[in-house]
């Protein structure tokens, strides 16, 4: 659904993206990390043909970025930083509005306006002018804007900023919904742990480079290594437990082991029975010590320019 393919953008003698190559396939969530300026904004307007890039191509939902724009820009919902709501406008103006830009029929917009201001919570709000909307009541509205046409791909920069926890689940849950639907998502965000939930492919841009690009255990495995376990026990050990040569115990505590495996699926079950016949009750096993933004930290402090670790 989005093919990039050496994509890369120059402003003047400044290098924004440089050479990227992104293949998001229907049914997933790719999301975009990177410091403040890596490129994250260039690319997504790239990809809905708002910049022409200088060299390199990409095809979104079949068409061609720079030959094509307009059917690209009829084929994408995009919730930009600066959403550009009309104030004076109520919900519904706004909503129908933008839906006959895309030509559909008044009762698609009505009815389409409808359900989402019903998902989102902003069916009561639907007559109120925006400007008397909340920073996350504008930031959900700029999201119903982006879904109106029902496109196949989703370009999202920073879709839950400033919204309560209760939005921000709203939000991540209509996200996630859409995944199984025969869309693509394309989301740039700062928010790790969000990024973490949403994610089947993540890439990792400094410099306008990906320096890392996969699925979310690949990213963790490739910087922090094998994932760890922690096993925990009824009562204290009396000697270390013997977890079998397969693991590597990382730590041990008075009435807890941690170890690493390259292969959990099949080594957490033997592990288990192994305790079991030592005669230790096993109270938990549970993974720790791995999250995304560690890898992140360790991709964007230890990569070096011009290493792309995909």
């Amino acid at each position: 659904m989005i093919l990039a393919e050496g994509l890369t953008k120059k402003f003047d003698d400044f290098l924004a993206v440089d050479g990227i190559h992104l293949d998001v396939p229907t049914g997933q969530v790719l999301t975009l990390l990177g410091p403040n300026g890596a490129g994250k904004t260039t690319t997504v307007r790239m990809l809905t043909s708002v910049l022409r890039p200088t060299s390199g191509t990409a095809r979104v939902a079949g068409f061609d970025v720079a030959t094509e724009p307009e059917r690209v820009r009829a084929s994408v919902g995009v919730l930009t930083e600066n959403h550009g709501l009309y104030r004076r406008m109520n919900a519904i103006e706004y909503l129908e509005f933008f839906g006959s830009l895309y030509g559909m029929s008044a009762g698609d917009r009505r009815k389409r306006s409808e359900l989402l201001l019903e998902q989102f919570g902003l069916a009561d709000a639907s007559y109120r002018r925006l400007g008397e909307y909340s920073k996350g009541m504008r930031q959900k509205l700029a999201l119903v804007r982006a879904m109106i046409h029902n496109p196949p791909v989703l370009l999202l920069d920073e879709p839950t900023s400033a919204m309560d926890p209760e939005s921000s689940r709203m939000v991540r849950d209509a996200i996630l919904s859409l995944r199984g639907n025969d869309r693509t998502i394309v989301v740039c965000t700062h928010n790790l742990a969000e990024a973490e939930v949403l994610a089947d492919q993540i890439a990792i841009i400094r410099r306008g480079r990906i320096i890392s690009y996969g699925g979310l255990a690949e990213i963790k495995r490739r910087f922090l290594g094998d994932p760890q376990f922690e096993i925990r026990f009824a009562a204290p050990l009396v000697g270390a437990p013997d977890p079998g040569e397969a693991v590597r115990v990382a730590a041990l505590g008075p009435d807890w082991f941690r170890y690493s495996t390259t292969d959990p699926n099949r080594q957490n079950p033997v592990v288990l029975r192994r305790m079991m016949e030592q005669g230790l009750a096993v109270v938990s096993l549970q993974e720790t010590g791995q999250s995304l933004e560690s890898a992140y930290l360790e991709a964007v402090n230890q990569v070096p320019d011009g290493v792309n670790h995909a």
